[in-house]
């Protein structure tokens, strides 16, 4: 009989961590995925010699221990180490001008004074010393260990002692970015720095961000010693590690194996059919799916339990992809990264305003073939879906307006590598019907639009008992930390809060 501890629907990152700590405790546990490949979002494709990469580009907090990161948390407890290149620099086309520019203060404060001058630098420096604190909290009560559908009163009480210096400044935590920018930055440029960072990690601008989120990412790309991290091989490698501490384990992965729904014995979840009529049996179901799938997969009366339903959740834009193999020779100093935006005025959350690329082969040869490199340009999170949602990828017009839509990225390019046009070798074009098709999710979104000022995303709990989720739709949210840790905080309500605490011990958490 096919009985499972725990099944997981869908190997995307939170998916794939929830399912290492449970095979790391003990249980016996199955992750079926539709794809031909594990990693949800955090996937490759290889073509010709060149390596594409389709999803996250910027990493940090992998390699470092101490680290803030829940997946580097996550991959030392798993002892798995990914080959990981350092470097500090990105490239930057805003509005105001065209310049590189390293991770860390001192760069920023720099630029800041070339662009703006002593006022704005001093404005920066307002602004900074109020997150410092929030970072500093954040540093100090691992994401991992701190669940908020787990922790107790008297954990609740220890905390707040340990804080009291700066008690006051808990409830920011879970509030809106923008309001700390508010209060300190009347710059426009720097206001718009900062709503672009929040756009970045979280798909929404900075007044609906999470102010935790953003003070995770400022303790590490602002201090002195900050660094990017890109793993060798791609998040190909991250995701090969996860699977890897998965099944030797014990855990189970089917590819190709899509799940037509989860099934139910006297209102519990009891475990799934995949869309070939394979029955799998288990005592828990964990789906690795974003909102609106889940609800899909269970019978109309149970999805009533569901508060807000499907239809009310709103949701982030789509994204226009560009993959391209291009020539190489005579190219210096190209960079790792970079991002374009078009115009301030029009927000960041403009359709086709803001462009961001990855060159990885760079930093890794072995991603493109000699002479040669590979580049993944996508725009986050601002692409309408009701402009594609109707059309068919072999009709003229729907490739006439890909084309059309596209063309942002050669624009943006040509600023950095003038004869780009002439050294292309292969371009492929991705739209929201590509992002929906590949990535299995809802009109190709990110993930839900909730707003940290109306409140906290849902947990991995559902109405249905032995049914939980994880993911981009869960607490805390879009990106790859805050699933990372989304899949722990499931396995913690499956294997119980005493031996999840056993385990964060093995790594001093």
């Amino acid at each position: 009989m096919n009985k499972y501890d725990v099944i997981i629907v869908g190997s995307g990152i939170g998916g794939l961590c929830c399912g290492s700590i449970l095979s790391l405790a003990g249980k016996k546990v199955l992750i079926c995925e539709s794809h031909s490949q594990p990693g949800g979002v955090a996937h490759s494709f290889k073509t010709k010699g060149y390596k594409f990469e389709s999803g996250p580009s910027l990493w940090s907090g992998i390699g470092k221990w101490p680290t803030t990161n829940p997946l580097g948390q996550i991959l030392k407890l798993l002892d798995e180490k990914v080959e990981l290149i350092k470097y500090k620099g990105w490239h930057v086309s805003v509005p105001e001008g065209e310049f590189n520019l390293e991770v860390g203060q001192d760069p920023f404060e720099k630029r800041i004074k070339l662009l703006r001058g002593y006022k704005s630098v001093e404005e920066w420096h307002s602004f900074v010393s109020e997150i410092k604190p929030l970072s500093q909290i954040v540093s100090e009560i691992p994401l991992l260990s701190s669940s908020p559908e787990s922790i107790n009163l008297i954990e609740i009480i220890k905390l707040a002692s340990k804080f009291l210096p700066n008690i006051n400044l808990l409830p920011k935590l879970n509030g809106g970015f923008g309001d700390i920018a508010d209060k300190h930055l009347k710059d426009t440029f720097l206001r718009n720095w900062v709503d672009l960072l929040c756009f970045l990690i979280s798909g929404m601008p900075m007044h609906d961000t999470n102010s935790a989120a953003m003070a995770t990412l400022f303790d590490e790309w602002f201090e002195p010693e900050s660094y990017l991290e890109y793993p060798k091989g791609g998040s190909e490698s991250i995701v090969k590690a996860l699977v890897n501490a998965f099944k030797k384990n014990g855990g189970e992965l089917i590819l190709s194996s899509k799940v037509k729904a989860v099934n139910f014995s006297n209102n519990i979840a009891s475990g799934i059919t995949l869309e070939n009529k394979s029955k799998f049996i288990s005592d828990f179901v964990v789906m690795n799916t974003d909102a609106w799938t889940s609800r899909k997969l269970v019978p109309k009366e149970i999805a009533k339990k569901w508060l807000p339903k499907s239809k009310e959740i709103k949701k982030c834009g789509s994204f226009l992809h560009l993959h391209l193999g291009f020539d190489a020779s005579g190219l210096q100093n190209l960079p790792i990264h970079a991002i374009h935006v078009d115009d301030w005025d029009r927000g960041i959350t403009a359709e086709r305003n803001v462009s961001v690329f990855s060159i990885p082969s760079v930093l890794d040869k072995d991603m493109a073939p000699k002479g040669k490199h590979v580049l993944h340009g996508y725009t986050p999170a601002n692409e309408p879906w009701q402009i594609w949602e109707n059309l068919k990828p072999n009709e003229l017009r729907y490739k006439n307006l890909k084309e059309e839509r596209c063309s942002i990225f050669l624009k943006s390019l040509r600023k950095i590598i003038p004869d780009i046009d002439n050294r292309i070798e292969i371009k492929l074009l991705g739209t929201p019907l590509t992002h929906k098709k590949y990535t299995n999710t809802y009109c190709g979104s990110y993930g839900p639009a909730l707003s940290a000022a109306q409140g906290l995303f849902p947990g991995c709990k559902t109405p249905v008992k032995n049914l939980l989720t994880c993911g981009a739709s869960t607490f805390p949210g879009i990106g790859i930390p805050a699933v990372s840790a989304s899949g722990a905080f499931a396995a913690e309500k499956i294997i119980g809060k005493k031996e999840y605490k056993k385990l964060l011990k093995m790594i001093d958490l």
